[in-house]
């Protein structure tokens, strides 16, 4: 538990039920929770100073303060400072060299907590300092990246008007732009992509190697396959987009909408578009036009057997699973395959009213179906939605209705690992709380939003609760 309290012209937070030393203020939007939910950490006020105290323990004094970052870990935490008009990084109470700005937004942690990097700027000179070590400085530099191993960094750079990435400190080639969110890693961190231009022309280089240049390079620079093996994009020339996949080129259309590789990397699928029609493209193969494809799709199931894509014909959606037309209706969404591909599922609407389709059989109708639902457990056994009949909400597992709510939280249905139990987020009379098996737990004003339901032990949740100014930490035992 931990909460903001004042007495008299002082300010403190309690944690657990003890107050913590009084200052003369808490700084406002400071209080923040750990990734775990665990550890509270905040910013507060010494007559002109301020100060960050993690789990009670307060580090040095500055004039300015940042925004604190816990590592993804939850075991290390990081903010700027400043005293006077120098700035410099704090890392675990630990002050790094100081700059003329430090940070800029750009502060994180690598993904496994064990490296901090962020960017400083000395005159009119910018660079990146990684565990306190210095790069080159640049006219400018884009937010460093980590690859998902921790091990490498890349950014963007500029020096006057030449433009190029910089990745585990080696500078590639200069040209006369780089992409946005330059450079991407692939998943098993040992490749890497970006989009760079020459003149009026772009290109993709992967590996060093400069793919054909085009008139443009599609939004997100480009994608690696699962296996990282595989690398594809989407390049413009004139006024047709086309997919390069390992610098093949793909037939021509008038747009490209979302790819995807499949899961086992195999295969990959687009939409395209060619005048006013849509249609799935899936290994090169065209699937059957229609006057429209949902966005978000087409979809690959987990064992990248199955491909379903939502489509339009006149005014009415339909589902096209294994190239079969399912039932069309007035409105479609929320396609999800479940964990064991066995099973298909999504929302549909029909004489304004909503349902949720599974497997082609239409389910009870409502007067609405919550985004995000429906969702499979995790052994696929169970399927479940939030349904809305009038101002109530109430969860359906597998065509059961549970008990209505005056709502039920967005994106807070979630089952443990082991599929035994499922938990959200409910509200009644002003209140909230957390159900589990359709059993409610203790109401507060509110489960903290942004926070998560965490099923942490064999038996038992926690969560981020508030009652009044007072932020608990939860940990409840399932009966």
């Amino acid at each position: 538990m931990a909460y903001g309290a004042g007495v008299g012209d002082k300010q403190f937070v309690v944690v657990d039920g003890k107050e913590e030393k009084r200052y003369d203020g808490i700084l406002e939007g400071t209080l923040i929770f750990s990734p775990d939910s665990k550890q509270v950490g905040y910013g507060a006020k010494v007559g002109d100073k301020n100060v960050v105290v993690v789990d009670g323990e307060e580090g040095r004094q500055y004039h300015v303060i940042g925004t604190l970052i816990f590592s993804p870990d939850s075991k290390r935490v990081a903010y700027r400072a400043g005293v006077s008009d120098k700035r410099f990084v704090v890392v675990d109470g630990k002050e790094e060299k100081q700059y003329d700005v430090t940070g800029e937004g750009t502060l994180i942690f690598s993904p496994d907590s064990k490296r901090v990097a962020h960017v400083a700027r000395v005159g009119d000179k910018r660079f990146v300092v990684v565990e306190g070590i210095e790069g080159r400085q640049y006219d400018g530099v884009g937010r460093p990246i980590f690859s998902l191993d921790s091990e490498r960094l890349g950014y963007a750079d500029r020096v006057g008007d030449d433009q190029f990435v910089v990745v585990d400190g080696i500078e590639q080639k200069h040209y006369d732009g780089i992409g946005e969110g330059a450079p991407v890693f692939s998943p098993d961190s040992k490749r890497l992509a970006y989009a760079a231009k020459v003149g009026n022309k772009w290109f993709v280089v992967v590996d060093g190697k400069e793919g054909k240049p085009c008139d443009g390079i599609g939004e997100g620079t480009a994608i690696f396959s699962p296996d990282s093996k595989r690398v594809a994009y989407v390049a413009q020339v004139g006024n047709k987009q086309f997919v390069v996949v390992d610098g093949e080129e793909g037939k021509q259309y008038n747009g490209i909408g979302d790819f995807m590789f499949s899961p086992d990397s195999k295969q990959m699928a687009y939409a395209a578009f060619v005048g006013d029609k849509g249609f799935a493209v899936v290994d090169g193969e065209e699937g059957r036009q229609y006057d429209g494809i949902l966005e978000s799709t087409p979809l690959f199931s987990p064992d990248s057997r199955r491909v379903a894509y939502g489509a339009r014909l006149g005014d009415k959606w339909f589902v096209v699973v294994d190239g079969k037309q399912g039932n069309q209706y007035e409105s479609i969404g929320g396609l999800i395959f479940s964990p064991d591909s066995k099973r298909m599922a999504y929302a549909a609407r029909e004489d304004d009213t909503w349902f949720v389709v599974e497997d082609g059989r239409e389910g009870k109708q409502h007067n609405g179906i919550m985004e995000g639902t429906p969702i499979f457990s995790p052994d696929s056994r169970q399927m479940v939605y939030v349904a809305i009949v009038g101002d109530k909400q109430f969860v359906v597992v597998d065509g059961i209705e549970g008990k209505q709510y005056d709502g039920i939280g967005k994106g807070t249905l979630i089952f443990s690992p082991d599929s035994w139990w499922m938990a959200y987020v409910a509200g009644a009379h002003g209140k909230e709380f957390v159900v589990v098996d359709e059993i409610e737990g203790k109401q507060y004003d509110a489960v903290v939003k942004g926070g998560r339901i965490i099923f942490d032990f064999p038996d038992g949740l926690h969560y981020l609760a508030r009652k009044a100014n007072e932020i608990y930490l939860v940990e409840e035992k399932i009966k």
